[in-house]
């Protein structure tokens, strides 16, 4: 139903009984959308105009809007809500204590141990989020995988860089996008070895940061 919203903020806050939330002025009205503290840290001044990309979140009594500063923390947070069992208080303590590279490379990794490192994330329940998450977000099957002839990134590991085109297309980026990013690396002083540095980077060069 949304996308997202692009209006003044309102107010902000970090810690209340509804956890952490802000307020944006849209067309004069005023917008109450829950977040997290890792997007609390990125809006700088009240009063800022600012665009936050939005989930509806429907329950059998209620209606939320959930919202973060990019559309893939966003993408993120629905993907984890699709596990059984995560709703959106744990899909935002996950995401604060997580960035997007982070938690896929945990996926990728299958480390059940540092997941249950998010509050409210027991070993047991970590096992579970990978088992179901990891085919969500690593979709070998549905991709034209890349070669790294295409991208001239000959050095580049061919599983790493399918690794990180999946994660991409989970999100929603086309083909011709990824394969843009990819080139971009040439450029970026990273370690091309490392699936996590290869994702912050493409992320970063896609959401136009």
């Amino acid at each position: 139903m949304y996308d997202y919203l692009k209006g003044k903020i309102v107010s902000k806050q970090m810690n209340s009984y509804m956890g952490s939330y802000i307020v944006i002025e849209v067309n004069d009205i005023g917008y109450l959308i829950q977040t997290n503290k890792r997007t609390l840290a990125k809006i700088q001044e009240d009063r800022e105009e600012i665009k936050i990309y939005v989930s509806l979140n429907h329950k059998e009594d209620s209606m939320s809007l959930t919202g973060f500063v990019t559309k893939e923390e966003r993408d993120i947070f629905n993907i984890l809500q699709s596990v059984s069992g995560i709703g959106v208080k744990l899909a935002l303590l996950i995401l604060d204590e997580f960035d997007i590279s982070e938690l896929v490379d945990i996926m990728i990794r299958q480390d059940s141990k540092e997941l249950s490192r998010a509050k409210g994330v027991g070993t047991k329940s970590a096992q579970k989020i990978i088992l179901e998450l990891k085919d969500k977000l690593i979709n070998w099957a549905n991709i034209k995988p890349l070669d790294a002839i295409e991208v001239n990134i000959k050095s580049i590991n061919q599983d790493t860089l399918i690794e990180v085109q999946s994660v991409l297309v989970s999100l929603g980026y086309s083909q011709e996008e990824i394969k843009n990013a990819f080139k971009h690396l040439k450029t970026a002083n990273i370690n091309i070895e490392k699936p996590e540095e290869i994702l912050k980077h493409t992320l970063e060069y896609l959401s136009g940061i």
